[in-house]
């Protein structure tokens, strides 16, 4: 650090701050503002803790190779569509010399001994297992040359591998299938192996289809509720109408286990583990087919009590929000290094740096859903002293360990096999579907097949908390420049404890800080960047309830889908203060040179800045995590013959006509799968933008079903999406499921504020307190789905209002 600089800091909780101090010379005397220090994110970020955390068992990882010549390997990750095992099998295929249709990539059971070596989560799974695939594969490929030079007579060092075959100098060749019992060790050892140069890589980097693409688009993919476990019959749940209800007694049991294909009917309880926060229940229904389930569970006249947050609205919570935000109630904030004293607010030592103006913005979030198309399940077979249960789930291992603590048993007597699952988003992080089924298989006896119905996934499931973002930034206009950008964000609180508790405190050591701060604060410093040189940077932290009131968790991207959109907003208010273009503003103040890189791949191939008609506007960022960078340019169009167009069943509105993404994670696996993580980024950004959303009112929450949840449909989403995948920039993957995404919503929003004229504050746009849809009751529980698309909506005047954006 230079003399004149100073070190950044980490404010106590409850309320956080990383704060890049001033020089110490005025600025206006200095004539330049500092680069800011790096932010804590920018030197140790989440997938650094998540990598850490998989070294101790990341000797674990095998490879197998079979008497065919195959190769297989059993994957400590979820597939839930992402493409992680199409990418070990691009690993493995590279160092191997086998054709990538050859590697049988399958995905592991819970397996203990791997601790944090088998979650999916936070970007990090090929960042994860890119060395340890790598290396297994080297070692097995060594040793097949071993066995194969015996066979052809050759020195080992002048053989190569390719097809699935050693070959030697002489032109001889071996295949892998007469080698796999040959090169089979007698006793295990250690081994030195050496892995392939990147310039050599011939697989790595190249367009591969995903290994289940087939069988997902002729329906031969098999998801758990496809899966033959003999006797497990359809169950599903009825739920309280009011979130963490209690069930008081069942006024008709009798009746409803006499109706038609009906086997067994229970009450169970909902918690997600005992002695963990408000108790709730429920009464599980099993029966021959999943109509007959939902007969049943409508059927039952419960008398319900109440939930824990019965009384609680939107406008409820974003009062509270508000408070807990006002300065009053925010504490003194103390540093935690060896530098003494109380470690100001950018905007409490202004009065050093001369004539300054600011700009401040509240910035509100409502409650989303992660929207995954398959619901949650599971099967389990829980009986004679066992247990065993399939379930996608991304952290198998807490599963099996919440599976036993509630079942009564060891975790050595429950078994959990993690099938693929169709979409995750965050949501497989938490164990409740598997918890049901269990908690039914043992009450009744028998094995079950449980689904969520999609009322319960809107109304009881995980849910990504409503919060606020309040930013402050002031600026000179005597320099053109920006003195400071302070950040606040308070949210309803996440349950981050089954996915990064333990692995956080594991890591303490090198965190300093995460003794002193919540595990929300601590995942939000590890993530929260600002890309540009915006003078000195303070970012803010704070949580209200304890995560047990409601069942949060984080939709796809953590934080970033909330605190980037509102950042980069503001970022647009400064450039238009400064008088500059924001594409030109971004490109000036940008500090990573891959960033930039990708903010000019956009604006090249976007077209930044070209005519567009009155209500069609551009809008760019540029946002870095996980290792990579990505630069977003959206255009939007507002216009009235756009927004206010009618379509059957429709909530249409503005409509993002064109989306540019440049994106650069530093080796690229695979470019294909790479294109479809930011294309499936960009869908969800149009959505929190503009629709997704949850409305709670009176303690539950209205939307039940994808009818009223307004994900991105195909009315609303871009006729075109260019990715440019950037050239190579290290040896090294970064990670890329969640990077888009708060990316394209910061995008898409700035967009939308260029074409309207107006910044909007309140995301999405679209939620109002009057919803756009026929609120489905709460009394049956699962509410009826429309029997077929035509007498849904049998009138274009029944199909909803159309978004008016100046509603």
């Amino acid at each position: 650090m230079e003399r004149r600089r100073f070190l950044g800091y980490l404010i106590a909780a409850p309320t956080l701050a990383v704060g890049v101090k001033l020089t110490a010379d005025s600025v206006l005397e200095a004539n330049a503002l500092p680069s800011p220090a790096p932010e804590v994110s920018e030197v140790y970020d989440l997938s650094d803790l998540l990598l850490d955390s998989t070294r101790a068992t990341a000797n674990l990882i095998t490879v197998v190779v079979n008497e065919d010549g195959t190769v297989s390997f059993s994957i400590p990750r979820a597939e839930s569509g992402q493409g992680i095992t199409t990418t070990a099998a691009v690993l493995i295929a590279e160092e191997m010399g086998i054709d990538v249709s050859d590697v049988n990539v399958t995905l592991a059971d819970a397996r203990p001994e791997l601790l944090f070596n088998q979650q999916t989560q936070g970007s990090a799974s090929v960042i994860s297992i890119y060395t340890p695939v790598r290396v297994a594969a080297a070692l097995a490929r060594g040793q097949l040359v071993e066995a194969a030079a015996t066979i052809l007579g050759d020195e080992a060092e002048n053989l190569r591998t390719t097809g699935g075959r050693v070959l030697s100098t002489a032109g001889s060749s071996v295949p892998f299938a007469e080698l796999a019992t040959a090169a089979a060790n007698s006793v295990t050892r250690e081994a030195i192996t050496e892995l392939k140069p990147v310039d050599e890589f011939t697989v790595i980097g190249t367009d591969t289809r995903r290994d289940d693409v087939r069988a997902a688009v002729t329906g031969t993919k098999k998801y758990t509720m496809d899966l033959d476990v003999p006797e497990a019959l359809p169950t599903m749940i009825a739920r309280p109408p009011t979130i963490k209800g209690t069930v008081e007694s069942v006024n008709n049991l009798d009746q409803v286990r006499t109706m038609p294909g009906v086997t067994d009917v229970a009450e169970i309880s909902t918690d997600a583990e005992p002695g963990r926060g408000t108790t709730s229940s429920a009464v599980a229904v099993r029966a021959r087919t999943f109509g007959q389930c939902i007969d049943a569970v409508n059927a039952l006249d419960i008398s319900w009590g109440g939930g824990n947050v019965d009384d609680e609205s939107d406008e409820t919570i974003l009062e509270q929000l508000r408070a807990a935000d006002a300065p009053a109630n925010l504490p003194s904030p103390t540093p935690l290094d060896e530098v003494g004293g109380v470690v100001p607010l950018a905007t409490d030592a202004l009065g050093e740096v001369g004539p300054v103006e600011a700009l401040e913005q509240e910035f509100v979030f409502y409650w989303r859903s992660n929207a995954a198309m398959e619901p949650n399940v599971a099967i389990a077979d829980v009986r004679d002293g066992e247990a065993e249960v399939w379930t996608p789930s991304q952290i198998p291992i807490v599963t099996q360990s919440q599976l036993a603590q509630v079942l009564g048993m060891t975790p050595a007597q429950v078994t959990v096999h993690v099938p693929r699952g169709g979409g995750a988003f965050g949501r497989r992080l938490f164990s409740d579907a598997a918890l049901d089924a269990a908690r039914v298989s043992q009450e009744i006896g028998k094995p079950v097949r449980l689904m969520w119905h999609r009322a319960d996934e809107c109304r009881a499931g995980r849910v990504h908390p409503m919060c606020i973002s309040r930013v402050k930034a002031t600026y000179s206009p005597g320099l053109g420049e920006v003195v400071s950008f302070e950040q606040r964000q308070t949210s309803v609180a996440t349950d981050y404890t089954e996915s990064f508790g333990d692995m956080i405190t594991s890591q303490a050591a090198k965190l300093p800080f995460a003794n002193e701060l919540t595990l929300s604060q601590t995942v939000f410093l590890l993530t929260a960047s600002v890309p540009y040189d915006l003078g000195a940077i303070v970012f803010g932290y704070n949580e209200i309830f304890d995560f047990d009131r409601f069942a949060t968790g984080s939709v796809r991207n953590l934080n970033n889908q909330d605190f980037r959109p509102a950042q980069e907003l503001m970022v647009d208010q400064l450039a238009a203060k400064l008088g500059e273009d924001p594409m030109e503003f971004r490109l000036n103040r940008v500090e990573d040179e891959r960033a930039k890189a990708c903010l000019e791949a956009v604006r090249d191939e976007g077209d930044w800045g070209r005519d567009l008609p009155e209500g069609v506007a551009q809008g760019v960022i540029v946002h870095n995590e996980y290792k990579g960078s990505v630069a977003v340019l959206a255009e939007v169009d507002t216009r009235p013959e756009t927004a206010e167009r009618e379509i059957r069943g429709a909530t249409t509105g503005p409509r993002v006509r064109k989306v540019t993404v440049a994106v650069d994670v530093g080796l690229p696996i695979n470019p294909l799968g790479l294109k479809a993580q930011m294309e499936g980024g960009v869908m969800t950004g149009i959505a929190h933008v503009f629709t997704g959303s949850l409305h709670l009112r009176d303690g539950n929450f209205l939307e039940g079903s994808w009818d009223d949840y307004r994900y991105t449909r195909h009315w609303n989403a871009p006729p075109e999406i260019d990715v440019i995948v950037m050239p190579p920039s290290g040896d090294r993957p970064g990670g890329a499921g969640e990077l888009a995404v708060g990316a394209a919503t910061a995008a898409v929003a700035c967009a939308y504020a260029r074409a309207v004229g107006e910044m909007p504050t309140s995301f999405p746009i679209g939620h109002t307190k009057d919803v756009p849809f026929e609120v489905k009751k709460f009394v049956p529980p699962l509410p009826p789905s429309p029997t077929d698309g035509l007498t849904a909506y049998p009138t274009p005047s029944a199909a909803g209002p159309a978004f008016n954006p100046a509603s």
